[in-house]
């Protein structure tokens, strides 16, 4: 197929253009992606390189979708071009250049999530060691610092990557990069300052004058410091960014709307072509997402995104319930209506859910009415201490050495995570050479002697005992062990590796498959299950049902109380960025859902705003749901939606 068939407008002018830099501003469902990968079968037609064209997406399942489609178009080459994310490129690069080694660095990934603003798993003895006897703020605050970190401590669209300007953040720089290299380990995030300070150290690289064209998708999700990079890997070579400002969502990784939309002020010749036709979604749903949407802007503002012509009203229906556990089996009963009585497919269902117990409440009511479903929370594998616990212990039955897991496993249980006694391991690790595991192996033998470290010394006994009762099982057997099949908790570990393993597979194999599955989360996009996910994770996604579910204050938005006046307000606006996204993934029926009364205790744990006396309390309707518009639909008693067959 010619690489212009069918093309017209703004999307022909994308592909054909030789301009550069070229900035494409594209609103959701507007057929960004097809117009990239229609310029990159145009270059490829035209004689250009494969391998001489990087294509910079956001996750691996984009990077592998935009090879195949060019493939179907039956684009010779297109399987060559170097098509990926930006940690990956980074990753490839520092190993090729053998950067790691010369850093005495080790690229094994720390694994961590984040609760309450707070660094989970792996993270938390790291908070803990860093926070202990230093000026550095609370694990809150060191959580935030690592992430400045990660972004080359550029924290504003103009702060410049590089450096830590701070003295406090220098302090915490050395620090951090300390315990990192002392545990062999690496932060995902490390990745980009890292490259970017090799390719600025080494301006005759051949990395910077690998590519011809580099193009980047959702460039409104990068830090200050992967913009940078992109620059330097670009200054030879033609460079297309595509984003939308109004789908920035990650400030919590340093992504400011910003980066897009001042790129023509800091590159001159900036081409600029607009994408505000959104062919994906029913009008009415474009009609209302675009009027929240203008919320961020001057009233006077023109529409962001306009309904193509000719496209469906579509089903809209916004309702409400008693409870949690009202609107989880309402979602359900709806689902099996659309299943059973509509003919959908569960894979066609996507619900979407700010937190995660509410999310698994509507699980289990879709299972019980008999609709499967799946949850995609990443960090739910490792929710539960013994998940952890067995998840640390099959990295050291897979890796001996490892030194991350040996420091959770050594201060797991206790509320200082034994930082003191640790911190007394740790130097005599640096006087002798020795790694933790042997000064604690001599420690038990009694060659070496350390001063109150007696709940170190019993922790590793227990770690060893239990290391030798799984050393010799295997595949199915280890799985059992450490994973129980009765046991809640190790569902999602048994969901994501039980199907890719065997009797006699190896702890090694198994511990890559769930590693994997935790630090490369990626969402299928195929299988016969409803879908239950974060705002967050839906973006990239649509599907012809979308469900939003825990439209409350406090949820939808979430509200910290920590933030200043400035910092709030901007919060705000990424919050409504990211309902935007949200209601923006359907194709064909879309529900809003609240709930007007929840158990305090609830509430206090997910941040939902409650109001009245009692055990129970009375909840807020988000505020962007009235922010919808006139034409959004009077919003319904849950029930009487149900008794109504579900009519909008």
């Amino acid at each position: 197929m010619p690489w212009n068939a069918g093309l017209e407008g703004p999307a022909l002018n994308i592909a054909r253009t030789n301009d550069s830099p070229l900035r494409v501003v594209a609103g959701p469902g507007t057929g960004k992606s097809f117009a990239l990968k229609r310029r990159v079968a145009r270059l490829l037609e035209e004689g250009a390189t494969p391998r001489r064209i990087l294509a910079l997406t956001f996750t691996r399942n984009a990077a592998a979708s935009l090879v195949a489609d060019l493939c179907g178009l039956g684009v010779e080459g297109c399987d060559r071009i170097r098509a990926g994310t930006l940690h990956a490129y980074c990753y490839r690069l520092l190993s090729k250049q053998e950067v790691f080694e010369c850093l005495g660095r080790v690229p094994r990934a720390l694994i961590y999530f984040n609760k309450s603003g707070v660094m989970q798993f792996e993270g938390a003895p790291l908070l803990q060691d860093l926070c202990s006897g230093r000026a550095f703020g609370g694990k809150r605050e060191c959580t935030k610092r690592i992430r400045a970190f990660e972004a080359a401590w550029a924290r504003l669209q103009s702060d410049e990557p590089g450096w830590a300007m701070e003295p406090v953040d220098h302090a915490f720089h050395d620090d951090l990069v300390d315990w990192l290299t002392f545990h062999n380990s690496i932060l995902i995030g490390e990745l980009i300052p890292l490259a970017l300070q090799f390719l600025r150290d080494n301006p005759a690289a051949p990395e910077l004058s690998s590519f011809d064209h580099v193009l980047v998708d959702e460039y409104q999700d990068l830090n200050k410091a992967e913009q940078v990079l992109i620059d330097l890997l670009s200054e030879t070579s033609s460079q297309t960014l595509v984003g939308d400002p109004d789908q920035s969502i990650y400030s919590f990784r340093h992504a400011h709307p910003l980066g897009i939309i001042d790129f023509a002020a800091t590159h001159p010749g900036t081409h600029d072509e607009a994408l505000v036709e959104c062919r994906r979604c029913p009008s009415l749903a474009v009609t209302i997402a675009d009027y929240l949407i203008r919320h961020n802007y001057h009233p006077t503002e023109p529409p962001r995104l306009v309904p193509l012509a000719g496209n469906p009203v579509g089903e809209i229906s916004i309702v409400q319930w008693a409870n949690p556990t009202a609107e989880a089996n309402g979602i359900a009963e709806f689902c099996h209506y659309l299943v059973h009585r509509r003919g959908y497919c569960p894979s066609e269902i996507l619900v979407l859910t700010p937190r995660r117990v509410l999310g698994y409440g509507i699980r289990d009511a879709l299972r019980a009415c008999d609709v499967e479903a799946h949850s995609f929370y990443h960090e739910e594998l490792l929710d539960s201490r013994e998940a952890q616990e067995n998840f640390a212990l099959l990295t050291l039955l897979s890796h001996p050495d490892d030194r991350v897991a040996l420091r959770f496993l050594l201060g797991l249980g206790s509320p200082s995570w034994n930082a003191g006694e640790y911190g007394r391991l740790r130097e005599k690790c640096e006087e002798t050479g020795l790694s933790p595991w042997q000064v604690l192996q001599r420690m038990v033998d009694g060659s070496i002697t350390i001063m109150n470290t007696n709940r170190v010394q019993c922790r590793f006994l227990e770690i060893q005992d239990k290391l030798t009762a799984n050393r010799d099982l295997k595949g199915y057997a280890l799985m059992d062990e450490l994973f129980p099949p009765d046991a809640e908790w190790s569902a999602p570990a048994r969901e994501a590796v039980m199907l890719r393993i065997n009797e006699e597979t190896e702890s090694a194999d198994i511990f890559d498959f769930l590693s994997g599955h935790i630090t490369q989360p990626e969402m299928p996009e195929e299988g016969v299950f409803v879908r239950v996910m974060s705002l967050h994770k839906s973006k990239g996604l649509t599907s012809k049902v979308v469900i939003v579910s825990g439209c409350i204050e406090g949820l939808v938005p979430s509200l910290d109380t920590d933030l200043t006046p400035a910092e709030t307000a901007a919060n705000l606006e990424e919050q409504r960025r990211l309902f935007y996204v949200a209601i923006t993934r359907c194709r064909e029926v879309m529900v809003l859902s609240s709930v007007i009364r929840l158990e305090k205790s609830v509430a206090y744990k997910i941040g939902a705003k409650v109001r009245g006396g009692g055990t129970v309390g009375s909840t807020i309707t988000s505020r962007f749901v009235s922010e919808l518009g006139p034409n959004a639909p009077r919003a319904k008693n849950g029930p009487r939606w149900v008794r109504d067959d579900f009519r909008p």
